[in-house]
């Protein structure tokens, strides 16, 4: 069975907010500090290699 591909993620800005995206079509939630969307970029790619944050595929608020 072939591997996954691998999410990448990235962030994008849209005026004083920062939003985490994957290239699998997942967008996070705007966010003012770019610290946060790195987080929730983070927290989607562990999830999405059944990492230990698996059944959490969403922000932290």
């Amino acid at each position: 069975m072939p591997e996954p591909a691998p999410h990448r993620t990235s962030t994008t800005e849209r005026g004083s907010f920062c939003l985490a995206r994957c290239d699998c079509g997942w967008t996070g939630m705007a966010r003012r500090a770019r610290s946060q969307a790195r987080t929730d970029a983070e927290r989607h790619a562990a999830a999405a290699h059944g990492g230990p944050d698996a059944a959490v595929d969403r922000p932290v608020e």
